[in-house]
């Protein structure tokens, strides 16, 4: 199932796309996609069977902005340099563990609203990520396949960053990578089922219309179902967190000297197979 949310900011209602690239009202079965709904495997089931019966009622899709796919997100767990063709680009090594970091939930936005680039910034940089979308409580799981099946769902995520505060001014990458609207999420929260095998989706990002990465979640370094292993030994995953889980080569960080980083007035458009497409204007903060 393609399931999303709509509306005003902070108004959302939620919604499924159909098999006919529809837009159903899903209010009147349930509240909200978020982590309750992802955890209750009958409402879900009523959600399905509703939509394979045709009797959710049709949503006008005109001129409806669309908001993130997931509400009330409890915490956004980001993977660093978890792409071969990615740490290759950075000179860096591949880590020998899944370096984790931080995004709080606020800098999520919908997969079309602006975003803000931040007061005094020089260095704003694009990443295409696949995001993971917990559906069950996860605590010191044994293995890959126990981690796949702990996931609801995936989404494209946007994971801005800016790499003067990340990397030059101290401390942590937490500086550059929590900045307001800094990760857009959506367009659709896609259920494993429809997904399948996450390690073969192509992941691409256009700046300006100018193709500037086009990957694969096969050159991930540790695959999805390995990230939400080892992230359950460190702390307890709850339905409704999201893992972020890295970028595939082509960032402005990696271009050679003058690096390319966006400005405001510049077009970021994002596509990851199967999961939708995203397009958000810079403007400055």
């Amino acid at each position: 199932m393609k399931l999303l949310r709509v509306g005003t900011a902070g108004a959302e209602r939620p919604a499924l796309l159909d098999a006919d690239g529809v837009l159903r009202d899903l209010s009147g079965i349930v509240n909200d996609i978020d982590g309750t709904l992802l955890a209750d495997a009958a409402a879900l089931g009523r959600v399905r069977d509703a939509a394979d019966a045709g009797a959710l009622p049709v949503l006008d899709a005109a001129g409806v902005r669309i908001g993130a796919p997931l509400g009330r997100i409890g915490k956004i767990v980001c993977i660093g340099l978890n792409y071969h063709d990615h740490a290759r680009e950075t000179g860096a090594e591949p880590p020998a563990e899944p370096v984790i970091f931080f995004k709080a939930a606020d800098t999520v936005v919908g997969p079309h609203d602006p975003v803000l680039v931040p007061r005094g910034s020089v260095k704003t940089d694009w990443e295409v990520e696949l995001a993971v979308v917990i559906g069950r409580t996860a605590r010191y799981l044994t293995s890959a396949a126990d981690g796949l099946a702990h996931v609801a769902g995936y989404a494209i995520s946007h994971d801005v960053s800016e790499r003067e505060f990340q990397i030059e001014r101290g401390g942590t990458w937490d500086k550059g990578k929590n900045c307001e609207t800094f990760n857009p999420l959506g367009p659709w929260l896609v259920t494993a089922d429809e997904v399948g095998q996450p390690q073969s989706l192509a992941l691409k990002l256009w700046v300006n219309g100018e193709l500037k990465q086009d990957g694969t979640t096969a050159e991930q370094i540790f695959p999805v179902g390995e990230v939400v292993r080892y992230v359950s030994q460190f702390m307890t995953l709850y339905p409704g967190d999201v893992i972020n889980t890295g970028t595939p080569a082509g960032v402005a960080l990696g271009r050679p000297e003058p690096k390319p980083y966006l400005r405001a007035g510049d077009v970021v458009e994002l596509e990851i197979e199967g999961l939708g497409r995203q397009r958000q204007e810079f403007r400055d903060a």
